[in-house]
């Protein structure tokens, strides 16, 4: 994740934007993760986080990119900090 925020002033709008949806999207599934192993502060967090960048996206996109690049910063230190918690994820083996 640290070479999209690198290369985020040379993205386009669309771009940008569909980053953050993505790392919103990653976000929820770290909380959903974190409140399944009862770590309900984390998971408010992460949800909290993932809610504000996917109603902002957009003006997190076409607005400044420094500041987008400082919240897409934010938002993968708190993805790497679940993940250096719990590297052996949970995978789920349902069948649909």
């Amino acid at each position: 994740m640290e070479e999209k925020t690198n290369i985020i002033k040379d993205l386009t709008i669309e771009e940008r934007e569909e980053i953050f949806v993505d790392i919103a999207r990653t976000l929820e599934d770290t909380a959903r993760e974190a409140l399944v192993e009862g770590n309900m502060h984390f998971a408010v967090l992460s949800n909290n986080m993932a809610e504000a960048i996917r109603i902002n996206a957009d003006e997190l996109a076409r607005d400044d990119p420094e500041n987008a690049e400082r919240v897409l910063l934010q938002a993968t230190a708190m993805i790497s900090q679940f993940e250096a918690v719990h590297p052996y994820r949970m995978v789920s083996m349902a069948v649909h």
